[in-house]
């Protein structure tokens, strides 16, 4: 069924007249009639609890993006090429890119309030003769973008401790099978929670953007306080060419994926969508509020470290593998307070993967729910108990621990997820926003039927401004982090995109085009209006 089509059926009937059976909701639990109707519009029904308001999932949101936490972590790819002037100005370029980007994806999620998100919307836009397949790409696309998220993090979080054992004991040996282990903890961690507290994850999230704020504040004070202060020249005018490129203003691009990683996840609430009260409302509020809060928060925190900065070569080469650590223990004189400090953002992290955990597995359920991937049939069960999607959160889970045993062999190898997560993010969107873009320039104003939360005639330069930052942020994604490349030294996010891509390309053609239709209905589109319950 096409958007039009779609878009007939919801002009047939007003949100609040649509009452659908409550006798078979989740648990007997009275659900917000407009949510329902929502998606029964699109031929689906309710399947989980909606437990999320917009506070909570705010906080996913913030504490999955993690911003100025984010950017300290991979902050040496930003200092070696930009430099302090580089990663001001690549900040607020991906800043504004990243609120473009989010202001299209409110748009299409308060249009379309599906747990799928980038594909539902491209399968319901794109052209009829090729929006089965445009779709099904775009689900895969985004499938990878959240596992490699997920992954990223875990990692992340599992080396920064291994960081702090270097710092604190002078005979230990960073080794990388070490790292894989803390990094399986961090998934088993995040893996409980949202099996065994699931219920509870609003109220987490809720706790945990507490200390994404009040952590900020306490590591801000100390550093801006007691740390020496370089100059506005060392920070404002001071680019580095630490890769050897041709040019400043290459060395500035390629410096990009620092910022850009630490905006990942915006979309978040998007995949949340089913598990959302009044979601075509709160998730682009949700989506807003994100990327305000974290892109303050980032910019303040990357301002205050680089004129904190001190010795930029050694911090660039701390042992400890995170520049940032050997600014604190610079600032604070002690191992004690850059500990301290150092632990605030290892907890955020260790956090950040429990929601990539959620949003990666409802991700992956959704595209399962349309026969999108190998053993669909398992992947979109949801468990009656429980209500949720158990057999997805395990083989989120599982993904992760296979991707793990890559940092046993190499980890610039698997540091090359970083830039694929980049990649990916920036390709689901961009299909996405493209496809909106030809709706929007070739239908006929009636023919679209926009959500509470609309765009109006800002909304086609809007999308060409964040479709521009999406390619620039997609072709430099793919760049060594030097001119010199070998080997050990190559950004291999790009062979891997490719290798995954031709596996679904494989997929398709041997059997997912025989049985992906691009989103199913879960009811008739008559049952969809008249509100009765449909068994096929």
């Amino acid at each position: 069924m096409t958007f039009g089509e779609v878009g007939y059926l919801m002009k047939q009937i007003p949100c609040d007249a649509v009452a659908l059976n409550h006798d078979q909701k989740p648990n007997g639990r009275s659900i917000n009639p407009r949510d329902e109707a929502e998606i029964a519009r699109f031929g689906k029904t309710q399947r989980f609890r909606r437990n999320f308001g917009l506070l909570s999932i705010v906080a996913l949101t913030c504490t999955l993006m993690i911003t100025w936490e984010g950017l300290l972590t991979v902050f040496q790819s930003g200092l070696t090429n930009g430099g302090p002037a580089g990663l001001i100005y690549g900040f607020l370029f991906t800043w504004i890119g990243s609120g473009l980007q989010a202001l299209v994806m409110a748009e299409l999620a308060s249009m379309i309030p599906l747990a799928g998100g980038q594909y539902n919307w491209v399968a319901l836009l794109a052209p009829k003769s090729c929006s089965k397949f445009l779709s099904y790409l775009t689900g895969w696309i985004t499938v990878i973008s959240w596992q490699a998220a997920l992954a990223s993090s875990a990692f992340l979080g599992g080396t920064m401790i291994q960081g702090l054992l270097v710092l604190n004991y002078d005979g230990y040996s960073m080794e990388r099978w070490h790292g894989t282990l803390l990094f399986y903890a961090i998934i088993l961690l995040s893996l409980f929670i949202n099996t065994y507290l699931a219920r509870l994850l609003p109220k987490i999230e809720g706790m945990v953007l507490i200390i994404h704020v009040v952590g900020f504040v306490c590591i801000l004070i100390p550093l801006v306080y007691l740390a020496p202060h370089g100059t506005a020249t060392d920070v404002f005018a001071t680019f580095t060419n630490g890769g050897g490129w041709n040019t400043d203003g290459l060395a500035f691009f390629v410096g990009l994926s620092t910022s850009m990683f630490s905006f990942i996840g915006a979309d978040a609430a998007t995949h949340m969508a089913e598990e959302i009260e009044d979601a075509s409302t709160v998730i682009p509020r949700s989506m807003l509020a994100s990327i305000a809060l974290n892109g303050s928060l980032g910019f303040a925190i990357v301002t205050a470290t680089l004129f904190c900065l001190g010795d930029e070569e050694k911090a660039l080469n701390s042992p400890t593998g995170f520049p940032f650590i050997e600014v604190f223990v610079n600032a604070t004189g002690s191992k004690a307070g850059a500990n301290a400090m150092t632990s605030i953002i290892i907890t955020a992290m260790i956090f950040a993967a429990v929601g990539y955990l959620a949003t990666a597995s409802r991700m992956l359920w959704a595209f399962a729910r349309e026969q999108g991937l190998p053993g669909s049939s398992l992947l979109a069960k949801v468990q009656s108990r429980t209500l949720l999607p158990l057999y997805s959160i395990g083989m989120t889970a599982i993904i992760s621990l296979m991707l793990a045993l890559i940092n046993i062999g190499s980890t610039k190898a698997f540091n090359a997820l970083t830039s694929l997560v980049i990649a990916a993010f920036y390709s689901s969107f961009s299909i996405a926003a493209a496809v909106l873009l030809y709706r929007k320039t070739t239908s006929k104003e009636p023919e679209l039927v926009y959500g509470p939360f609309y765009l109006g005639r800002a909304g086609i330069p809007i999308i060409i401004l964040s479709l521009a930052y999406s390619v620039i942020g997609i072709f430099f994604s793919f760049w060594p982090p030097s001119s010199t490349v070998d080997a050990v030294s190559m950004n291999w996010s790009v062979a891997v995109f490719g290798g995954v891509l031709l596996g679904s390309l494989v997929f398709w053609v041997l059997h997912g085009r025989n049985v992906y239709t691009g989103p199913r209905w879960e009811m008739s589109p008559e049952e969809s209006l008249q509100g009765e319950s449909y068994k096929p």
